[in-house]
């Protein structure tokens, strides 16, 4: 958990390096097209899944939900402050847990309400409105946790239905498909040097996802999520130390606040033996 909590720091520095020289959509979709190559060995298993129509809509849907997420997050990476992103970052996993109360019918225990009041508490002390200027990458990363989400709620229907090589493999397939026309439509030529960076970014992604599902193998998620608040410090390293990024320690307490918040959920769920909420770095790119 350590090393992904680096390596998606090191996705998320590269993309602020990058800058706006190139629209968001563009960036995402050639983020995720220099990807498909690691889903190479998944197109076996993809193609002898017998899915339904049902599932290819869920799918599509779970697809677009993503693509859109992605967007955001690529355009609020550039215009706001890294350890911004990252904090804000975490309520996803609360979004996940109202919404599988809202459309799942899971339970909405005492705990979970205060849990997710106690992480909204801590969106706004990040965001502070009134005494701070809230712009549109602010609005596009609370947008882009909401629809990720989205995106994760579908997930935890369709791995109930398959197995997780085809959830994975399908939702880079969707994203890239559902990115390209939103690419193709603020489309600038980069450079090859846009290009090597972005490839870059897909290999720190993918290797991401990777050790992330080594530690979910080797540890609990009580004992694996507490060490996702180190990639909170690292923001906050990086953006001082490579971008100048003055340390708002009104942002790390807020980033604190509401990984607590997750933490307790998921901790809570442990003991029940009923995990429902996700793990923050499975909102990742």
């Amino acid at each position: 958990m350590v090393v992904t909590g680096l390596l998606f720091v090191g996705v998320t520095a590269l993309v602020k390096y990058l800058g706006t020289d190139i629209p968001a959509p563009q960036a995402a979709f050639i983020r995720y097209a220099l990807g498909l190559v690691f889903l190479l060995p998944m197109i076996r298993p993809i193609l002898r899944a017998d899915l339904s129509a049902k599932q290819w809509g869920l799918f599509a849907a779970r697809g677009l939900a993503h693509s859109i997420g992605v967007a955001l997050w690529f355009f609020a990476m550039a215009r706001i402050p890294i350890a911004d992103v990252t904090a804000m970052n975490y309520l996803a996993p609360i979004y996940v847990t109202i919404g599988a109360a809202l459309f799942l019918g899971e339970r909405l225990a005492l705990r979970r309400v205060l849990a997710v009041v106690v992480a909204l508490i801590g969106a706004l002390i990040i965001l502070r409105p009134g005494f701070r200027e809230i712009g549109s990458g602010h609005f596009a990363m609370l947008a882009a946790a909401v629809v990720f989400g989205a995106s994760y709620l579908l997930a935890k229907l369709l791995t109930d239905q398959t197995n997780a090589v085809i959830v994975v493999g399908m939702l880079s397939f969707w994203v890239t498909l559902v990115l390209a026309p939103m690419a193709a439509h603020v489309w600038v030529t980069p450079d090859l040097h846009t290009v090597l960076v972005l490839f870059v970014v897909a290999c720190l992604a993918t290797a991401g996802h990777y050790t992330m599902t080594l530690a979910f193998r080797s540890a609990p998620l009580t004992v694996t999520q507490p060490v996702t608040f180190l990639q909170l410090v690292w923001a906050v390293s990086v953006g001082t130390l490579f971008f100048g990024e003055a340390v708002d320690i009104w942002v790390v307490i807020g980033g604190l606040v509401i990984l607590a918040s997750v933490s307790f959920m998921t901790w809570r769920e442990a003991m029940l033996k009923r995990q429902i909420t996700p793990a923050v770095p499975e909102t990742k790119l």
